[in-house]
């Protein structure tokens, strides 16, 4: 067969199951919050969330509100959190009824003052606990000081306090986490001795929510989860990446041991080999870290190790024991070679693959 371009479909359906194993890990009344930052992992935002709206998704995430204004732009007004809001955002946050996470007594005083000097009242927030990640979010001595904050105002209205959890993952952190989950309930209990209403708890990400179900309280999130990927290989059998990424052979070469492949000599032969050449590069989000075989594509179903260094535009692979030909296509990622197996082998995460895919591949969602 012969292949147009390189592009990346979205297949519905696999979001779909996927969306269906997390909830059924989930007591019934417990809601379900998308992560749909960063292009929804490196996805396609829009198609990701209006299917998501339509499977009866409670609630997004994103990190920075010009994401939070994508989804409202696509008539998405399912409830927004954003995890970073930044003060040079706070017209937009307003403007798009996003709902902020508060992380710092500063950002809380901060967006009080800027509401207050508007006159708004019961705007929806978020409370950033810090259980031990160290990244954002309160500490357990910041509880009183936000009490006496909230007694002074009518501007804001918490409707959730959560964590983020930092190794739910690895079993060997066990204690740390079930260490995180005490101290996120201690906070918890000290806050809401004060407060008019009982805002949402929660802590789980994907794997917590496969981990540690006991610990999932009013609600919890999940995003590489949703797009595939269980961060363990046991969790990964029930889910199916919603995501492949296809390229196209562009040349075929046949060379001779001694010749070499690449910028600076980075493959030389060893002995007689034949190379394709493939319309992708780490401009695309195929990054260096893949060259010299640490990474692989499927050409007929067959593996094909990345030779040499990794181009901005192209890619090339051994296809000695292949039968191929230019216009083809290959596969880069997908069901049938996961993220998670081709980030491993350089080091590194599925996150950070799938998020790298550039704005420059073109999307098409498929089993809308």
């Amino acid at each position: 067969m012969t292949f147009d371009e390189t592009h990346l479909e979205i297949n519905l359906e696999a979001l779909a199951h996927n969306y269906h194993v997390l909830r059924q890990k989930l007591d019934p009344k417990t809601l379900l919050l998308a992560v749909v930052k960063a292009y929804s992992y490196g996805h396609e935002t829009a198609a990701v969330a209006r299917k998501l709206v339509a499977l009866g998704i409670n609630y997004f995430a994103v990190a920075y509100a010009p994401e939070g204004l994508l989804l409202r732009n696509h008539e998405i007004d399912t409830p927004v959190l954003l995890l970073h809001p930044l003060p040079a955002h706070f017209e937009t946050i307003v403007a798009q009824r996003l709902e902020p996470s508060l992380y710092s007594l500063d950002l809380v005083r901060h967006f009080i003052t800027y509401l207050e000097a508007r006159r708004m009242e019961q705007f929806p927030v978020h409370i950033k606990f810090n259980s031990g990640l160290n990244r954002l979010g309160l500490s357990q001595s910041d509880a009183v000081i936000l009490q006496e904050l909230l007694a002074k105002t009518k501007a804001i209205r918490i409707v959730s306090v959560f964590s983020h959890l930092a190794a739910s993952e690895d079993p060997n952190e066990r204690d740390f986490t079930l260490d995180q989950i005490a101290r996120f309930d201690a906070f918890y209990d000290t806050l809401n001795q004060k407060l008019d209403n009982t805002p949402l708890r929660h802590i789980l990400n994907t794997s917590g929510i496969f981990n540690f179900p006991e610990a999932q309280y009013d609600m919890v999130r999940s995003g590489i989860g949703l797009y595939g990927y269980g961060n363990d290989p046991k969790f990964d059998q029930e889910l199916v990446p919603i995501a492949r990424l296809k390229t196209v052979i562009t040349q075929i070469h046949h060379l001779k041991a001694g010749q070499t492949v690449g910028y600076n000599r980075g493959h030389i032969a060893d002995q007689t080999m034949t190379t394709a050449t493939l319309a992708i590069g780490h401009a695309d989000g195929i990054s260096r870290l893949y060259g010299h075989g640490k990474g692989a594509v499927l050409i007929h179903g067959k593996k094909a190790p990345i030779v040499g260094n990794v181009c901005m535009d192209m890619i090339m692979v051994d296809v000695t024991h292949i039968d191929c030909k230019s216009g083809e296509e290959a596969i880069v990622l997908g069901p049938e070679l996961p993220a998670s197996a081709t980030a491993e082998a350089a080091g590194t995460i599925s996150y950070e693959l799938l998020t790298s895919l550039s704005q420059r591949i073109k999307r098409i969602v498929v089993n809308s």
